[in-house]
């Protein structure tokens, strides 16, 4: 990965391509490579939509590699949801292909003026942007069919669907997974709303010719890469609860510990909770012949995803995973996997992240649109945003805006963006990284759940306030490092229980790039990518005030527990002490 692709996508006369060499960024990747060039080169006084942001796509430092679980891809920009930086990644395939094309990033720029909807095609050889109206408004699913009858199966897709087009604030991109179905999303912060107003539409990754991308030290690489597996397998998370159940597993164990948001966060236990379950997801799966473990990416040794088929035995979408359960179950107080699932497969097809959007329902039935529990209501909510009417556009801005329009009291957003599916107020650790992260409410920034619920690397109690800052802090300096790097952030649980595993993680790096990095410049790599995204957020006009959760987390109990978020701000705005 020794160039990085401009795109120039409001260039006079047209989308100008031009080609540099990676420079500063050598051997950096995915969050890393997106957080520095936005950082660096994006006014952060911009607007998102505007011709002054930029659309960062970048493979991992281990993407392209036979190095397992290395199949993370990063998408960064400024929010046009939080107004801050944003990196989203996502497995499937495109990061794979795009490191063995040999680009550490590619940077879209500009705005062009017209109506005209655009393709990008990357192969080894060339960089072309196409005119093609004929994809205009066309949903991910209906998209990608279209282009596989031109491009073939040989490729990874990327897309956004009829949300990115119309610049709603919760659209996403979809990266295809092996099946080349749009499954895989770069979901949170409206990172599809940018590429949308570089009218942008999909990008062909064509890797065709090229083999993996080659250690320096093969023999090293190889054994180092077997190590990590063994240690991913031997651990109960990655080598029993993910792989039988999916992320779908913590719907009990959530419940059960009384931090399992109910019905806009007004309990912390679900009732319907064992139907939505990941035992009774996988049971589901399996009976009408789909598949309760699956990997999104080659190379996955988790293999943490599966595949829902409906009542008649048809595919209908990937299995929805743990957040999306939530935001469109227990959240909105319906309790059928049928009607999750079909909810899950409508935002993948629209564009749209499944967490923000079923939050965002959710306030829709506090605010009267429909009664929590209404299966049918949900799905009617979702079609508006499907056809762009403007209910659906409100919806499509997410939970925030949804709230501000229907005069919702209790909204639980952080920087705008919705909560994802832990109650902060049982779990103190995860509302720590709630309040304090980069990219607005995101509980894979630094996830306190491994300690505080599931004793992973330690034993921090959920309900207390000791330990949590620094928890949260170690977290959210471990992922930024983890994001660059182009691994899954569930390896994370080995890592934290296994020092021979994390040994081995480094080892890989070593082996691969002829380094020697140690576990200190790790954690150096994670406190570089956040300290420049923290300092875009200050020349935003970001401060401490915004480090805060909604204030009724601070007053209002919640059941079982009757606790509050407890964390005082100047605890808070301690995290980034190091």
């Amino acid at each position: 990965m020794d160039k990085i692709v401009r795109i120039d996508m409001g260039a006079a006369g047209g989308p100008k391509v031009s080609f540099e060499p990676v420079g500063e960024y050598a051997g950096l990747g995915g969050r890393a490579v997106t957080s520095l060039i936005i950082s660096k080169e994006v006014n952060p006084l911009c607007h998102p939509l505007g011709d002054e942001n930029k659309l960062v796509i970048a493979p991992g430092m281990l993407s392209g590699t036979s190095g397992a679980m290395s199949g993370r891809l990063s998408v960064g920009c400024k929010s046009p949801l939080t107004g801050t930086i944003k990196e989203s990644n996502a497995g499937g395939q495109a990061a794979q292909v795009l490191a063995r094309i040999g680009y550490a990033a590619i940077i879209l720029e500009g705005k062009p003026k017209g109506d005209d909807l655009y393709k990008i095609i990357v192969t080894p050889d060339d960089v072309k942007v196409e005119i093609d109206n004929s994809l205009k408004l066309l949903n991910n699913y209906p998209l990608i069919e279209k282009l596989r009858a031109q491009y073939g199966d040989k490729v990874a897709y990327m897309s956004i669907g009829s949300a990115g087009e119309r610049l709603m604030l919760a659209s996403s991109i979809a990266c295809t997974d092996p099946e080349l179905r749009p499954t895989r999303h770069c979901g949170r912060g409206g990172v599809g709303a940018v590429m949308g107003s570089k009218r942008v539409k999909a990008i062909i990754l064509d890797d065709a010719g090229r083999k993996q991308r080659a250690p320096k030290d093969p023999e090293a690489f190889r054994d180092a890469n077997r190590i990590f597996v063994e240690g991913l397998r031997k651990h109960p998370v990655t080598g029993e609860g993910l792989p039988a159940y999916g992320t779908n597993v913590l719907t009990n164990v959530l419940n059960e510990a009384g931090g399992y948001p109910t019905r806009n966060f007004t309990s912390g236990v679900f009732e319907g909770g064992a139907k939505l379950s990941g035992e009774a997801l996988a049971e589901m799966e399996i009976k009408r012949g789909g598949k309760a473990t699956h990997g999104c990416h080659r190379g996955c040794v988790i293999q943490c995803s599966g595949i829902f088929n409906d009542k008649d035995g048809n595919y209908l979408t990937k299995q929805p995973e743990y957040e999306t359960v939530w935001a469109h179950g227990g959240h909105c107080g319906i309790d059928d996997l049928d009607t999750v699932a079909k909810l899950d497969y409508m935002d993948d097809n629209f564009g749209l992240d499944t967490i923000e959007m079923g939050v965002t329902i959710g306030i829709a039935m506090q605010a009267g649109l429909a009664e929590f529990g209404d299966s049918e209501g949900a799905i009617r909510l979702l079609e508006e945003v499907g056809k762009g009417t403007p209910l659906g556009r409100t919806l499509g801005s997410g939970a925030g805006i949804t709230g501000k329009v229907f005069g919702v009291e209790k909204v639980p957003v952080v920087k705008n963006q919705a909560i994802p599916a832990y109650d902060p107020r049982p779990i103190q650790g995860i509302g720590v990284t709630y309040a304090t992260t980069t990219m607005g409410a995101d509980h894979t920034a630094g996830y306190a759940i491994a300690t505080n619920i599931l004793k992973v690397g330690g034993d921090v109690d959920p309900l207390g306030t000791e330990g949590q800052i620094e928890l949260s802090r170690n977290l959210q300096i471990a992922t930024a490092a983890i994001d660059s790097t182009g691994m899954c952030l569930f390896i994370a649980f080995a890592i934290l229980d296994q020092p021979e595993t994390f040994q081995a993680y480094i080892d890989m790096l070593n082996a691969f790039y002829g380094t020697e990095l140690t576990a200190d410049d790790v954690v150096e790599l994670g406190k570089k990518v956040l300290t420049a995204e923290r300092d875009f957020n200050k020349r935003a006009g970001f401060t401490s005030a915004d480090d805060r959760l909604p204030r009724y987390f601070y007053t209002d109990p919640i059941a079982p527990h009757n606790q509050t978020f407890s964390m005082s701000d100047e605890e808070l705005d301690g995290v980034y002490n190091w």
